[in-house]
């Protein structure tokens, strides 16, 4: 089964780094530039884990969170927030609905465990 996970990051270049890393993993990837394109795109596809950056223009990630957990679907997705501003922001990531947190510049052999924790067969 392919997994599909959301990569949700205004920087095009971040994004399409993680999108290419993601691939090579084997898992399908889509994307948005900002929340409000996270919340439309949740609307219509299904993914299996949601990456989801903390600070954005249009809508920040910890908005987007709490719209995708109003939607049916949404409730069950694991959405991981994704910051550079460090774990300071750990416990308004939880209360807006995101499951766990992760630290900017990612460190992608941490978030293969993360990967690996939420995205169980």
């Amino acid at each position: 089964m392919n997994r599909k996970i959301l990569i949700v990051e205004d920087y095009e270049d971040s994004r399409q780094f993680m999108k290419f890393i993601f691939e090579d993993y084997g898992y399908e990837v889509i994307e948005a530039a900002d929340g409000l394109q996270a919340v439309e795109t949740i609307k219509n596809e299904f993914p299996n884990l949601i990456l989801m950056d903390i600070s954005m223009s249009v809508m920040d990630g910890l908005t987007a969170t709490k719209k995708t957990r109003n939607f049916k679907h949404g409730a069950e997705i694991p959405i991981i927030a994704i910051t550079a501003h460090g774990t300071r922001f750990y416990e308004k990531a939880i209360a807006a609905g995101c499951n766990d947190l992760i630290e900017k510049p990612i460190d992608f052999d941490s978030l293969d465990t993360v990967l690996k924790r939420y995205l169980k067969d």
